[in-house]
């Protein structure tokens, strides 16, 4: 049997990858069927193939062929089959990256406890090991290794933002002292983030800022080994994983702080608390708790006060599956939101039997799968739609993202917020002055460039940059916007990507293209297109992906004001050091 080289390296690989729990799942599925109905894939197209049990047998052959006695015997007596070619390996990425999240409801399910994910991730592990993998998680875990962060935030670009969400605090909160501290040692606490919240989300580490501010905590965010995030997770890469388990443990101890942590992400809270320490072979000195513990201790010791009443519309919450079924906090986001809204309403099923967002296990990141990634999402949109809640709260960036996706697939008339976001809103603080208009940044009134073909949106955003201080230049003609933009020289673009006559992307792609003289004009997507509906146009493959530099901002459609205008004062602040458009 003549293997290709990569089918020879997952061969060779594959009995270093089985570890104990490994090879129990291997052994001990009866082919019950009990998991079939767990899964969103199989509930969303009724393909056999979707069932958990079909799709941990294309990686049990590999167990079977080579590891069972009796498979190395006979093999196809007990189902055992080895990998060939490359293309043997590319119809196993296809199973094990492209059908299935590790959303883990299907072990759950299981009466014998087969641990599906698991082997899922054994196999991503000897895929990515040979380069057979999305593009997307190879670029973000090159970027992890690289940058110690999954968006390749450098160091002095990280600092900036910190500094310039301080200023964002102080106007917030009016007071001259309020800051988000950098690099204190002796913290009660460290909070390690989501590279989403410095380069795209500011709001929602603004309101974790607002929230500490408020009780008055000793807290601190470090300028290394900041990112709570862990693509070793989703590749299977055990080294990426305990690199940046790492990152962060060293922070806490060389900054000394009592406890470590870590912002709304699932997987990231997982990773970082249950798996690192295993990956590290580290023994920890301090506890490591998610923000949604320490937002239920505030209200539970009395350090704040709330008005639920702010957030008055019905709100659901989505369990992220990495912290309801993988790390059993179910109880505290509801907890919390119970206090800071009028009306929670729960989803059935809930907790750890909740239904994936269809964006786990780094799906996100993988532009290939996404028309696949939506169509299984139909199940959990009509878990949301029988809600009858106009605001979806959830916990993790990543369930953000996919959620914000499957709405405007399936039109569902809600909007996403992260808990922490509703938690903010509801702070109650002494009475602050009102917002000064931005002549703030600078003295120079800045010029933004807006390229839309709504001309409502236009209107909208004009009206606002405009009552904000900005100068406003305007088209719904993307093929002038090159012209306009070696004319009026903006100091910052806000892009559709949806446009009749020149996709925002392929502008985007131009402007990127280089020796142009405005290459490096900063460049804030707006969009409400479904990549569904137009796959051609999903932007989040520049996002994830390194064929192009990431977008500065990304504001979805409908226009939230104060997300955008604070995107709008990111960029615009992060790009003040830079030459001005040529």
């Amino acid at each position: 049997m003549q293997r290709s080289e990569k089918a020879q390296a997952v061969v060779d690989s594959f009995r270093k990858k089985v570890n104990r729990q490994a090879a129990l799942s291997f052994g001990i599925c009866a082919h019950c069927g009990q998991c079939t109905d767990s899964c969103h894939y199989y509930l969303a197209t009724g393909d056999p193939k979707m069932a958990p049990a079909y799709k941990a047998d294309q990686v049990r052959k590999l167990y079977k062929y080579h590891t069972d006695w009796m498979g190395k015997v006979a093999p196809k007596w007990v189902g055992g089959k080895t990998v060939v070619s490359d293309e043997d390996l590319e119809a196993l990425k296809e199973v094990v990256f492209g059908n299935c999240t590790m959303c883990r409801r299907c072990t759950l399910n299981c009466p014998m406890g087969v641990d599906m994910a698991l082997l899922i991730r054994t196999a991503r592990s000897l895929l990515t090991e040979v380069g057979v993998a999305p593009q997307g998680v190879l670029d973000v875990s090159k970027d992890q290794w690289e940058h110690g962060n999954q968006m390749a935030v450098d160091k002095q670009d990280y600092i900036e933002t910190i500094e310039w969400l301080s200023e964002e605090l102080q106007a917030e909160v009016g007071d001259a002292n309020a800051v988000i501290p950098l690099n204190k040692e002796g913290a009660d606490l460290l909070y390690a983030i989501n590279p989403r919240e410095v380069k795209y989300a500011p709001l929602s580490l603004l309101a974790s800022a607002k929230v500490f501010y408020a009780v008055g905590e000793n807290w601190t965010m470090a300028s290394e080994g900041w990112d709570n995030t862990n693509f070793g997770l989703f590749s299977g890469d055990n080294a990426l994983g305990a690199h940046m388990g790492n990152l962060v443990f060293d922070a806490v101890e060389r900054l000394g702080a009592k406890k470590l942590v870590t912002s709304e992400c699932g997987h990231g809270f997982r990773a970082t608390k249950w798996e690192s320490p295993n990956w590290t072979g580290r023994k920890l000195s301090f506890p490591i708790e998610n923000y949604l513990e320490t937002m239920q201790g505030y209200i539970q010791s009395g350090r704040l006060k709330l008005d639920p009443s702010v957030n008055a519309e019905p709100v659901t919450y989505h369990d992220p599956c990495n912290l309801g079924r993988s790390s059993g906090m179910t109880e505290e986001p509801r907890f919390v939101l119970q206090h800071c809204c009028t009306e929670f309403v729960e989803m059935h099923p809930n907790r750890a039997d909740n239904l994936c967002c269809s964006g786990g296990g780094g799906a996100m990141s993988m532009s290939e799968y996404t028309e696949r990634r939506l169509q299984v999402a139909k199940p959990k949109a009509d878990q949301l739609a029988a809600t009858g809640a106009k605001v979806v709260a959830t916990a993790c960036h990543n369930c953000v993202d996919a959620l914000s996706d499957l709405i405007k697939r399936y039109k569902l008339d809600m909007r996403v917020k992260t808990v922490g976001e509703l938690f903010a809103e509801a702070l109650v603080l002494p009475e602050r002055p009102a917002r000064a208009t931005t002549e703030a940044i600078g003295e120079v009134r800045r010029k933004v460039l807006v390229v839309d073909d709504e001309l409502d949106t236009v209107t909208f955003l004009t009206t606002l940059l405009e009552d904000n201080g900005y100068q406003v230049v305007s088209t719904t003609d993307s093929t002038q916007a090159l012209e306009l933009i070696r004319q009026e020289k903006p100091d910052l673009l806000t892009l559709d990507l949806l446009m009749p006559r020149m996709a925002g992307t392929d502008l985007y792609r131009e402007i990127r293209a280089g020796n142009n003289g405005y290459g490096n004009l900063p460049v804030i997507i707006v969009t409400g297109i479904s990549p569904e509906d137009h796959p051609d146009l999903d932007f989040r493959q520049f996002i994830y992906q390194h064929s192009l530099p990431r977008p500065d901002g990304f504001v979805e459609k409908p226009v939230e004001k104060e997300q955008f205008l604070l995107s709008v004062r990111k960029v615009l602040e992060s790009a003040q050091e830079t030459q001005p458009v040529a």
